[in-house]
């Protein structure tokens, strides 16, 4: 991708001036109204546009009847037009020198029927007679906190690391609460639908080159040139960790794909040899992308697959052990010393001085739990630790009000997070309300210190697991290895 053409797609996430064209004066329902509605409530400061035929106010800001009729060329154009009157706004903007356009509207190839093939095939022919970029049809198009351009998602949205590429609305929409409410953030997110005119590998790209993106998350549902992806993808991949979610794996999920975007999934063993090539962590489900993206981002390189398990219950320990095969992780013999000062520390009665390490006073006391710590540290054994966090409760006997060491351990992990990976759980499933408001917010915490934490032992170790996949499959690069974009 040229610097011409990066500049110029940088506008969709941080335009002067939008232009909402298709703004209805009654209803707020989803289109170009609520749209308007949500960019002035995200705090937008630059100008907008609404454009009626006939309105000459719309929620306090002056209407034209025409792009031709505004003031200035807006970075921006919101089409949110019939479909039948898309190819008409995009000739108009062709006209008058406008660069970014996003399709709102839907009615095109999604619906399988000739017209929309047509009009799809029209959308797409015109902007490359103008020269324009245009995101959808049929998407919620682009979303950047720091330029409050936050229109759906989390309003107005955290600025952060993670850029989100999607086929879908309703899931990048998710997928950007997510991020936002553990404190990630996103850098910037662009639901492209239907990909007419801009695809997944052109908005790839342009995060692969974008300097406030340090790893793309990615929700897929098929791509027209396989090779082309394949190759930037790789690229990409080498410079910073690219996570795919791909729908469509199932017959049902291909079925669905085609009526959603009118995407053609590939075949599996395609896919298969996609991710051997080019070494991007695949996720199959929304959980395990945010997952992954956490580890990732926040944790140092393992120096292997052995873990350390700081838990509590003798039951826990074993299933814990289970759970670690299951992810393709090794449960770390510990060295002679470490083992040796664990029993020094650990009682012999109703505790396992071990790994899994059962030793319920590390739930309690901070510091009894940091010199655990300090010994896996350095335990050349141990290449990375798991450590089990308790919800006080009288189901445990043990007191609820009692003082939270939550603080303390976060800041000596904070201290010291790039020493080993360190990830940490909190249970709290089992259907009890209170138990999951207090285990999320707990969960939540831990992330927005930049400590990764999940709500169960399972989701951690596929994380970590992602973790030692990607620095097992990159390799040092010579000469000959370019990865330019």
């Amino acid at each position: 991708m040229e610097a011409g053409q990066q500049n110029r797609m940088e506008r969709f996430f941080k335009p002067r001036s939008i232009a909402i064209v298709g703004v209805s004066t009654k209803s707020v329902r989803f289109g170009g109204l609520s749209f308007l509605q949500k960019y002035q409530e995200c705090g937008f400061s630059g100008r907008i546009y609404p454009v009626h035929p006939r309105a000459p106010e719309i929620r306090g800001l002056k209407a034209y009847p025409s792009l031709r009729s505004l003031p200035e060329t807006p970075d921006l154009v919101v089409v949110c037009v019939p479909a039948d009157s898309v190819p008409g706004v995009l000739r108009e903007c062709g006209q008058i020198g406008v660069g970014c356009v996003h399709i709102l509207s839907s009615g095109f190839k999604e619906l399988g029927t000739a017209e929309g093939r047509r009009l799809e095939e029209e959308v797409a022919s015109i902007a490359r007679e103008q020269g324009l970029l245009v995101m959808g049809p049929n998407c919620m198009g682009p979303y950047c906190p720091e330029g409050r351009v936050t229109p759906w998602g989390a309003i107005p949205g955290l600025p952060g690391p993670v850029g989100v590429i999607s086929q879908s609305g309703t899931l990048t929409q998710r997928i950007t609460e997510y991020l936002c409410s553990l404190g990630m953030g996103v850098s910037k997110a662009a639901s492209f639908g239907n990909a007419a005119v801009l695809d997944a590998v052109d908005l790839l790209e342009f995060l692969g080159r974008d300097e406030a993106t340090q790893a793309v998350a990615m929700y897929l549902e098929g791509v027209p040139d396989g090779r082309r992806f394949l190759e930037r993808a790789r690229g990409v991949n080498v410079i910073k960790p690219v996570v795919l979610w791909r729908g469509g794996e199932s017959e049902a999920g291909r079925w669905a794909a085609r009526s959603h975007t009118g995407s053609m999934a590939g075949a599996g063993h395609l896919w298969e040899a996609f991710y051997r090539q080019t070494g991007v962590t695949r996720v199959d489900s929304m959980d395990e992308l945010v997952d992954a993206v956490f580890a990732l981002l926040l944790l140092p390189k393992p120096r292997g697959r052995r873990v350390f398990l700081v838990g509590g219950g003798g039951g826990t320990s074993v299933v814990s052990g289970d759970a670690c095969a299951r992810a393709g992780l090794e449960v770390a013999s510990l060295s002679a010393s470490t083992l040796e000062a664990l029993r020094r520390m650990v009682p012999a009665v109703g505790s396992i001085a071990g790994n899994p390490l059962d030793y319920w006073r590390a739930y309690e006391d901070a510091q009894e739990l940091i010199r655990i710590l300090e010994l896996a540290f350095g335990d050349p054994s141990v290449d990375m630790i798991v450590v089990d966090r308790m919800i006080p409760r009288a189901a445990y006997h043990m007191p609820e009000a009692a003082a939270d060491a939550s603080s303390e351990v976060i800041e000596y992990v904070e201290q010291n997070r790039r020493k080993k990976p360190v990830v940490f759980t909190v249970d709290f499933g089992g259907g009890d309300p209170d138990l999951a408001l207090r285990g999320s917010g707990l969960v939540a915490r831990f992330c927005r210190a930049g400590l990764p934490a999940y709500p169960g032992l399972g989701r951690a170790l596929k994380a970590l697991a992602h973790l030692c996949r990607r620095y097992e499959g990159l390799r040092p690069r010579g000469p000959d290895q370019g990865t330019s974009l």
